[in-house]
């Protein structure tokens, strides 16, 4: 038994399908433009860290300090020592927090622990830049008030 197939032939369908990792024999490999972002220096993280947990003892979410070490299976002794760096000042957890991972990598919390340790913020300032010299940016010039009267 035969059948015949009388209508006019269709088309070809084509399905492309991409497998990534997988190129076929003879074609070059594509070099990808962007490159992924560069993963944040660790110190940098801590002070994130340190001013979320603070935002969440502040808005009650947690209770205190011990609260956050149980919840994230660490010592009450470690969440102080990542508190701490709020001790800093407002001028260095800034750059802490803005600066790249390039002018961060020398720059460890157990040295921002040794610098939180002064009360003065001047001299926190002093004592990051002997020990950091590139961390610092400049600061910038001070701002004029100016006041004007309406008539």
């Amino acid at each position: 038994m035969t059948t015949e197939n009388h209508s006019s032939p269709s088309p070809a369908a084509s399905v492309e399908l991409t497998i990534p990792g997988f190129r076929p024999p003879g074609e070059s490999p594509q070099r990808e433009e962007a490159s992924p972002p560069a993963r944040l220096p660790r110190v940098a993280r801590l002070m994130a860290l340190a001013v979320k947990y603070q935002e969440m003892v502040a808005r009650g979410e947690m209770r205190d300090y011990a609260d956050i070490a149980r919840l994230g299976w660490v010592t009450r002794a470690r969440i102080t020592q990542i508190m701490n760096l709020l001790l800093l000042s407002p001028r260095i957890q800034e750059a802490l927090l803005d600066l790249t991972p390039s002018v961060l990598c020398g720059v460890s919390e157990r040295h921002l622990r040794d610098i939180a340790r002064h009360p003065i913020w001047a001299d926190q300032l002093k004592a990051v830049a002997k020990q950091f010299p590139d961390f610092m940016r400049p600061e910038p010039p001070a701002r004029r008030r100016i006041h004007a009267s309406v008539a």
